[in-house]
């Protein structure tokens, strides 16, 4: 899959090409070069200081469906939360190692969002807790039902907002196998990321 960063200028940092070999970057007035109908994942860097609303017109209306991801020299959960309005995809730091980059990039291609994980943990504690005071009666189970027992304690861990450090720590298993269990789970639910299988558990259609 394709991948191209627009900045002010040509200059890519080091670990957005560790990341992505391949990728082409562009300065944000050569936007035209992005083909309209091919496949991939555009990078665009919020500098710092920089108004979210400057981007907005000309980059975000030239994404032409393509997932957008904002990186941010300054990472703010309200940020995030403004870029996923403005129709972003994701939002995450402009220095992030090439590890969650590529990550990042896995989750958005497949038609999820990335939020990073203080704000998705967040997310997913609210939807627990706001769908348990309203609930007149248990969620359905019935999803348990695909899952192995320890995939389903994984599950319910994730919809009560666990990270997987915590995760790990709670069944005395390594974050590895949780990130494995996880993968599994997404798999067997047909689900994109934790605040999908989230919905899901607690027993809101998605």
């Amino acid at each position: 899959m394709q991948h191209w960063f627009i900045d002010t200028d040509i200059n890519p940092l080091p670990t957005w090409q560790e990341a992505m070999p391949k990728a082409r970057f562009l300065r944000r007035d050569q936007l035209a070069a992005i083909p309209d109908g091919r496949q991939g994942v555009i990078w665009c860097r919020l500098r710092s200081g920089e108004s979210l609303d400057s981007l907005v017109q000309s980059v975000f209306t030239c994404a032409n469906g393509k997932p957008l991801i904002l990186l941010c020299d300054e990472p703010e959960e309200w940020l995030t939360m403004e870029a996923l309005s403005a129709g972003a995809a994701g939002c995450c730091n402009t220095n992030a190692a090439p590890e969650v980059l590529k990550q990042v990039a896995l989750v958005v291609s497949n038609g999820g969002l990335w939020v990073g994980q203080s704000l998705l943990q967040r997310l997913v504690g609210s939807t627990s807790r706001a769908l348990g005071e309203k609930a007149e009666r248990p969620p359905r189970d019935d999803w348990s039902t695909l899952l192995s027992e320890r995939e389903t304690q994984v599950a319910r861990l994730v919809a009560g907002g666990a990270s997987n450090k915590e995760i790990a720590g709670q069944l005395a298993i390594t974050e590895r196998t949780v990130k494995a269990h996880l993968t599994a789970i997404f798999e067997k639910l047909s689900l994109r990321d934790r605040l999908q299988l989230s919905l899901r558990i607690n027993g809101l259609s998605l």
